[in-house]
């Protein structure tokens, strides 16, 4: 049966829809705007125009907001891994994407033809004895929380530092790192262990900074989930759960139809080695 609509009496069903299913155990093509955490300041001409550590809300072909902090409504999260793959002469960077699911525990075909983005099926008992190749591939290879849903910034200015006016928004937020990975999780963790939606509740969101070898910085989403206040189901809800859904699903095809370019094209190649190797053959056994 095809979920659309959000029912708060059956938890389950509606848990695995919003990909917090197994939150509760001890277990450790878009048009959505993007959230990100900005690491680096603004700097005008004399003076900052926009501050590290503030949340960055890009819209697809519009302007880019910023704000110190900011409280999201989140109505689902999935799981997936990616790749950075830098280019070399006229090729670009790009990226390694695996399909969105629910958890980690499977693996998850990528955009690449491949699985999981190069990283190995199971559980890897001991890393150091990979070959090194496969241990530098595998550091690449980041887990990531996609957290979708709507979005409220407090103190919003553009990247010229002019203060704007934001209407609430959907977003998409790709959490890829390690640290931020469990801060966000905890929401998650706390949300499934009360059997709570992550739609019904709202969740604070800031930075706090951390420092680098380096002398550099960086900085980590800080979250306040507010447990006090259970936020009501309406249609307009309704309507933006299935509208995450339908884009998920969207992204899953686009990602499953590349899989399977890239997946033929690989087969091809080998069944091409294949042919030239028994052409080495009969021409040796004629010789």
């Amino acid at each position: 049966m095809e979920l659309t609509t959000i029912d708060t009496n059956n938890y389950a069903m509606m848990a695995k829809a919003m990909g917090i299913a197994g939150e509760a155990t001890d277990k450790k093509s878009s048009s959505l705007p993007r959230l990100r955490i900005n690491h680096s300041p603004i700097i005008g001409s004399d003076k900052v125009l926009v501050k590290a550590g503030t949340y960055r809300l890009e819209v697809p072909d519009g302007p880019t907001y910023y704000a110190e902090s900011a409280t999201i409504r989140p109505y689902m999260q999935r799981f997936m891994y990616k790749r950075f793959v830098k280019g070399v002469g006229d090729t670009p960077n790009r990226y390694i994407k695996t399909v969105m699911a629910d958890n980690l525990n499977i693996d998850l075909k990528d955009n690449d033809g491949g699985f999981n983005c190069g990283k190995p099926a199971g559980y890897i008992e001991d890393f150091k004895a990979l070959p090194q190749n496969m241990q530098d591939l595998i550091r690449q290879i980041k887990r990531v929380r996609v957290v979708l849903g709507t979005i409220e910034l407090s103190k919003v200015v553009t990247s010229e530092g002019k203060e704007v006016t934001v209407d609430e928004s959907p977003f998409i937020w790709e959490i890829d790192n390690r640290d931020a990975f469990k801060e966000v999780g905890g929401v998650f963790t706390k949300l499934g262990k009360m059997q709570r939606l992550p739609v019904q509740h709202e969740v604070a969101l800031g930075t706090t900074e951390r420092q680098l070898p380096n002398g550099n910085s960086f900085f980590l989403p800080t979250v306040s989930l507010n447990l006090n206040n259970s936020l009501a189901i309406e249609e307009s809800e309704h309507t933006m759960f299935s509208d995450f859904l339908s884009w998920v699903e969207n992204y899953n095809t686009y990602i499953l139809n590349t899989w399977a370019e890239k997946a033929t094209e690989q087969m091809e190649d080998d069944d091409i080695d294949v042919v030239d190797d028994l052409v080495d053959i009969e021409v040796e056994e004629v010789a």
